[in-house]
């Protein structure tokens, strides 16, 4: 990989490297810059979720940007609310979902183990 600093300016974010999933649009920030970490910006407008889905192997870091938004998770008995300025872990393998319940926009900023995001869409928990 290079040895120079990259910027991705904002109107440069990609939603075709992002890896969709319905309710949520997932933008490529830093992706393929560096064989060990990539960023996206996850936009969820109100009243949406994803669908339930895990990343692989990419332990993943959310930054709440903008916003009130949740992380459903273990079969979906758990939720943590998230507001601006918190930070989540989502460790490898764990499926989850994002929901916005609230009536205005969401934006997380993610950071990913591994050069290119990998999201794994399920079928519901538990579900391949």
């Amino acid at each position: 990989m290079s040895h120079s600093v990259h910027v991705t300016r904002s109107s440069e974010l990609d939603a075709a490297t992002g890896g969709q999933t319905a309710g949520m649009v997932r933008k490529g920030a830093i992706i393929g810059k560096s064989d060990k970490i990539c960023s996206l910006v996850m936009c969820a407008e109100p009243h949406t979720s994803s669908a339930v889905h895990h990343h692989g192997d990419q332990d993943t870091i959310v930054y709440a940007a903008k916003g009130h938004g949740s992380i459903i998770f273990d079969g979906g008995r758990e939720r943590k609310d998230l507001e601006p300025g918190d930070f989540a872990l989502i460790p490898a393998y764990t499926e989850h979902q994002e929901a916005n319940h609230s009536d205005e926009p969401v934006e997380w900023v993610i950071v990913r183990t591994g050069g290119t995001p990998t999201t794994v869409n399920l079928e519901g928990w538990g579900a391949k």
